[in-house]
């Protein structure tokens, strides 16, 4: 399905600043359609002189009269009358009677939408930038109770705020992020001074969790939460101004017991305060799973980081080992453990910063070239490495057989490839949609017949690459001498 950027970039004649509050809007109206009951559809005028439809939102409140989103659109017949007179008056346009659509009955509204031309100031723009339809379904129409008014009467008062260019609000830090309140998880209506004029059954029943004590209706929301706030050691400086609807904000309120998200809308009317919507949400399961999960992360990153203290402590003993012993095959076969291990090492050094289990593969790798400068150094051979492209982030589970299969090819394109001589390894990697291709060249001397799979190191990169990364590896010697490995890894 198209995004409301591409639909417009397609049909609609909107701007950047329009673009941008229109996203704004569909970011926070699924709370408008749950508090109206109704199916909202946002409406965009065309440069063939239509309206093309750009999103649209179902309540979760309600029966919908959309069962296929009309995304993509454009406007019907029976629709555009309404909706040209919103975006040439802008007024809310109601139709008086009923309508039939696919065989259910639905009332239906035309609403303006106008923009905000800056943040420091209610100015707005003089003509309207798109419409919104509400479109209600009258099947399961039933005399509405104390909850089913008071949404309505809240979900409308948003709706002539978008009209009046004062709804959502610019910045406004609080709309649909991780664990943030919705209608029907608590909703309390404030008038101008603070005072509860009404609580939804979950509203209520969340407050008095956090430690408010009987109803609400009547008191003010401040006052009645003050005991609890007292008893905190550090309470935020913006708890008063978010409990008295003065401005929009977001905050999590903490008792010993529970945990309360709390949203602040204030309404307006005329460009003056009339008092303001709070939405509530009990999250304390939900902020206790996000802290046993930073714990987790924190162990896991521990882990990692001790293992590479004692990979770190292996190669220091080989090293040492190393340096006893007269045979010179023996401190061969040591060197190449220590590079083997040292590669281990720099791949958990990696997880143990991080706050996945992805790797930026290409810092690895620069660690890993570092360490075969140092091998070139101790063969008195002056070796340029050249890379070629990125490696880009890898799993954890990818990155050690990987890092250890390129130590190797590097060090052999060294130590044999170039044994003696100055040259050049280069190394590229192409990162495709579900592949990675790497290759590493040198330009000593070809690989000889037969001389592939004999050595450890070889059988080493072939066990890594095809059996642990499922890839394939290919050796080969170029027309114009050395050397060359192919390896391509699925992703």
């Amino acid at each position: 399905m198209s995004t409301i950027s591409e639909i417009i970039k397609s049909h609609g004649r909107a701007s950047q600043a329009d673009l941008e509050w229109l996203n704004l809007l569909i970011g926070d109206w699924q709370l408008v359609a749950d508090l109206v009951f109704a199916d909202l559809v946002l409406w965009v005028p065309t440069a063939e002189g239509e309206f093309v439809a750009v999103a649209h939102a179902r309540p979760s409140s309600a029966a919908t009269v959309f069962y296929r989103d009309i995304t993509g659109e454009v406007i019907r017949k029976q629709w555009s009358a309404s909706v040209r007179e919103a975006f040439a008056t802008g007024k809310i346009v109601a139709r008086g009677s009923a309508e039939n659509y696919h065989s259910t009955l639905t009332t239906f509204s035309s609403i303006p939408v106008r923009r905000r031309l800056s943040k420091s100031n209610d100015q707005v723009t003089e003509q309207p930038i798109a419409v919104i339809t509400r479109h209600t379904n009258l099947a399961e129409a039933k005399v509405p109770n104390k909850l089913q008014l008071n949404y309505l009467r809240c979900g409308t008062d948003l709706l002539q705020m978008v009209a009046d260019g004062a709804y959502p609000e610019f910045g406004n830090p609080t709309g649909p992020k991780r664990g943030a309140p919705r209608a029907n998880d608590g909703l309390l209506r404030l008038d101008v001074n603070g005072v509860v004029t009404f609580a939804s059954p979950n509203g209520l029943s969340a407050f008095n969790r956090f430690g408010a004590t009987g109803e609400l209706e009547g008191k003010s929301l401040i006052e009645a939460t003050t005991p609890v706030l007292k008893s905190k050691l550090k309470t935020d400086q913006s708890l008063p101004v978010l409990l008295g609807g003065q401005a929009a904000w977001r905050a999590d309120l903490d008792s010993r017991n529970l945990s309360l998200t709390v949203r602040a809308i204030p309404l307006k009317a005329g460009g003056e305060r009339i008092g303001a919507i709070v939405l509530c949400r009990d999250v304390t399961e939900l902020r206790t799973q996000e802290r046993e999960l930073i714990t987790k992360d924190a162990t896991i990153r521990e882990i990692h980081h001790r293992v590479k203290n004692n990979l770190q402590t292996v190669a220091s003993l080989l090293r040492i080992q190393s340096r006893r012993t007269d045979s010179e095959e023996t401190k061969s076969a040591l060197a190449q453990a220590m590079r083997r291990v040292s590669a281990i090492a720099v791949v958990h050094d990696t997880l143990a910063t991080g706050l996945t289990q992805e790797v930026n593969f290409d810092e690895v790798f620069d660690r890993i070239l570092m360490m075969v400068t140092e091998l070139a150094s101790a063969h008195g051979n002056n070796v340029k490495t050249i890379i070629d492209g990125k490696f880009g982030m890898l799993q954890a589970e990818q990155s050690t057989p990987l890092a250890m299969s390129l130590t190797e090819l590097v060090t052999n394109a060294i130590e044999h490839g170039l044994a003696g001589r100055n040259g050049v390894v280069a190394i590229s990697a192409e990162r495709r949609q579900k592949k990675l291709e790497i290759s590493v060249s040198n330009n000593g001397e070809a690989i000889k017949p037969g001389a592939i799979g004999t050595g450890l190191g070889t059988q080493i990169v072939r066990t890594l690459i095809e059996g642990e990364l499922r890839g394939s590896i290919h050796w080969s010697s170029p027309a114009e001498g050395g050397a060359r490995v192919a390896i391509t890894i699925p992703l």
